[in-house]
C-alpha cells in the first residue's frame, strides 16, 4: 500500500531568511520548522539576491529555488510543483505572485505571513517626524506612544501603503499576525473578518540553561538590524539624548550597539571616550545578550512585536523600552524590566536596574514567566497546524464568505497580470 503524498508547501519570500539578522526572518524559520515537524515537503523561493547572513535551508531539507519578478517562468515552476499551500512572506509577494498562484494552482491555500503591519509602521514613522519638526524637546514623547485604535486607523487610512497591504490580507485565505493589537486594529477599524486572521507570535522552545548571574554581567546592550528604520532611529536617540543621561548617573557605563549591515553613518557614532561602542554584527546574538546586564530598546516607532526583547528574556537580561517596544508583548503579565516614554525616565529606570540586584533578579524571573505564558512553540505550533487544516478542509466556504477578497482578487490581479505581462514583453524586446 502506497504512502499518502506529503503536503507540499511553497514559500515565496521577499528575502532569503537571515534569522541571525532580523526577528522577521527568525519568525519565518520558526514557521518552517513547524511545517517540517509535520513531515511536509517545503520549497522556499525568492526573487531577492542572497544576503551575507542567509540561512542554509538545504541543510534542513528545504529546497531553494530562485524566481524572477514579471516572468512567466514562474508559471511553469508553480504548475509543476503543484503546492497544496503557498505562503507569501510580506504582502508585496502576494501582489507580485498571487495572481499567478491563483491561475495555476487555484486549490492551493494562500497564506500571508505579515511579521508586522508595514503600513502601521510607516504611518507611525511619519507621525514621529512631524512631532520632531513641531518640538525641540528630544526628551519627552508623552502622548506619542500607543494611542487609541481609532487614532491609528485615521493615521493609516488614507495612505496608499495601507490600501495595498490590507487588500492583500483580504485576498489571502489566512493571514498570520504576530501582534494581537494589530488583529484588533484590523477587525475593529478596518472591518476584516476575524476568521482571516490568526495570532502566531514568535515561537520559543523552553529555557533549559541557567541564566548568567548578575555578578558575571556588565554593560548595556542594544541590538537590531540597521536596515530596519526603527532600530536606526533608536540608536540615534540613544546617542544624542538617552545615553548622555545614563552616563551622567553612571560615568563609567559602557553601551555596546550590535546590528547587521552596519552602515558608515552608524560606525561614525562609535566613541569609546563616551562609552558608546558600535560593535557591528554579532556572530551569536544570544551570547552577547547573555553577557550584558541591561538591554536597551528605546523604540519611538514600529509595529509587530520585538525579537530583541524576546531574545533578552531568553537570556535572562532585563530590558528597558518604550510603550512602543512593549506593545502587544506581555498581555496581563508584568514587564520584565521597565517601560517609560521620556529619555530621562528611561535613563533613570536603566540605572536603577543596572545597580539593584534585587530588582534586576525580579525582572529576570518575570521574563522567564512571560515567555512560558505567551511564546511557547509547543502551544503555537500545533495551533497553527490546526488552523491551516481547518482552512484547507473548508476552503470553498471560506472563500465564498470572503466576497470582498474575491472581488479584490478579480480586479487587482487582472491589472497586475496585464502590467506583469507588459513588463515581461518589454524586457524581451530590450534583451
Amino acid at each position: 500500500m502506497s504512502q499518502p503524498r506529503a503536503t507540499k508547501v511553497l514559500v515565496i519570500g521577499y528575502v532569503w531568511p537571515e534569522p541571525r539578522s532580523s526577528a522577521a526572518s527568525g519568525h519565518v524559520m520558526q514557521i518552517l520548522e513547524t511545517f517540517l515537524q509535520q513531515g511536509w515537503d517545503i520549497t522556499f523561493s525568492s526573487p531577492a539576491g542572497v544576503g551575507e547572513h542567509k540561512a542554509d535551508l538545504t541543510e534542513l531539507g528545504i529546497r531553494e529555488v530562485a524566481i524572477e519578478l514579471n516572468n512567466s517562468s514562474f508559471d511553469t515552476f508553480v504548475s509543476e510543483l503543484a503546492p497544496d499551500i503557498v505562503l507569501f512572506d510580506q504582502f508585496m509577494m502576494e501582489e507580485q505572485f498571487g495572481w499567478r498562484v491563483e491561475k495555476h494552482c487555484p486549490d492551493a491555500l494562500r497564506v500571508l505571513e505579515t511579521s508586522d503591519l508595514q503600513s502601521l509602521r510607516h504611518a507611525r514613522h511619519q507621525r514621529l517626524k512631524e512631532r520632531l519638526k513641531a518640538s525641540d524637546d528630544a526628551n519627552d514623547f508623552s502622548g506619542l506612544f500607543a494611542p487609541a485604535l481609532r487614532e491609528e486607523f485615521e493615521l493609516m487610512a488614507d495612505t496608499d501603503l495601507a490600501k495595498r497591504e490590507i487588500a492583500a490580507l483580504y485576498r489571502c485565505d489566512l493571514n498570520l499576525m504576530i501582534s494581537e493589537m494589530e488583529i484588533e486594529l484590523l477587525v475593529e477599524q478596518f472591518k476584516l473578518p476575524r476568521q482571516l486572521l490568526h495570532w502566531c507570535p514568535l515561537m520559543i522552545e523552553p529555557i533549559t540553561q541557567p541564566f548568567t548571574p548578575f555578578e558575571d554581567r556588565a554593560h548595556f546592550l542594544s541590538i537590531g538590524n540597521f536596515r530596519h528604520a526603527p532600530n536606526w532611529d533608536a540608536v540615534l536617540w540613544m546617542k544624542t539624548t538617552l545615553w548622555p543621561l545614563i552616563r551622567q548617573q553612571l560615568p563609567g557605563a559602557q553601551l555596546h550597539v550590535y546590528g547587521a549591515y552596519t552602515p558608515p553613518k552608524a560606525t561614525a557614532l562609535h566613541n569609546p571616550t563616551q562609552g558608546f561602542h558600535v560593535m557591528n554584527w554579532a556572530e551569536d546574538a544570544l551570547q552577547v545578550m547573555s553577557a550584558a546586564r541591561i538591554c536597551l530598546a528605546p523604540l519611538r516607532f514600529g509595529a509587530g512585536i520585538k525579537g530583541k526583547i524576546v531574545d533578552a528574556m531568553l537570556c535572562g537580561t532585563p530590558n528597558v523600552t518604550t510603550p512602543m517596544g512593549a506593545e502587544a508583548m506581555h498581555g496581563q503579565w508584568p514587564w520584565p524590566g521597565a517601560v517609560a516614554e521620556s529619555a530621562s525616565a528611561l535613563a533613570s529606570a536603566a540605572v536603577r536596574l543596572y545597580q539593584d540586584k534585587k530588582q534586576w533578579s525580579a525582572a529576570q524571573a518575570q521574563g522567564a514567566d512571560l515567555l512560558a505564558a505567551r511564546y511557547q512553540h509547543q502551544v503555537h505550533g500545533p495551533a497553527l497546524i490546526e488552523k491551516i487544516a481547518y482552512c484547507r478542509q473548508n476552503l470553498l466556504q471560506l472563500r465564498r464568505d470572503n466576497f470582498t477578497g474575491s472581488m479584490l482578487r478579480h480586479h487587482q490581479h487582472k491589472s497586475t497580470q496585464y502590467m506583469a505581462q507588459w513588463i515581461e514583453a518589454k524586457n524581451r524586446v530590450n534583451a
